[in-house]
């Protein structure tokens, strides 16, 4: 059985940056494609509808990286904070053996 600690708040910021930009990406993408369907259906002023969506669109993954930082910062921050004063979180590891390599014969000296 092992105890998590502590966790390192920059490599936690940084993990839950990537994750929510890549969220963000995907949310973007819909956000996009909505934008398009709804631009299409009701004609008029498009452009600057389709302008103001493509700009949202490309700052969403932007946006969620930067909230994923700092909340990841945040969230170990408290995680460590908790875990000095109650034990940190319980974890049962099993090692994973490798499979044996298997033994080639070598063929006998020359002679």
């Amino acid at each position: 059985m092992f105890h998590l600690r502590s966790i390192g708040v920059l490599s936690s910021a940084k993990i839950f940056a990537v994750v929510q930009a890549a969220i963000g990406v995907l949310v973007g993408f819909f956000f996009l494609l909505f934008g398009v369907i709804g631009a299409a259906l009701a004609p008029g002023r498009q452009k600057l509808g389709m302008i103001g969506i493509i700009v949202i669109a490309v700052l969403m993954p932007v946006f969620y990286g930067v909230l994923g930082f700092v909340l990841g910062a945040i969230w170990a921050f408290v995680y460590n904070l908790a875990a000095q004063s109650i034990g940190g979180l319980e974890l049962d590891l099993q090692a994973i053996m490798p499979p044996p390599l298997e033994a080639r014969p070598y063929p006998p000296p020359p002679e």
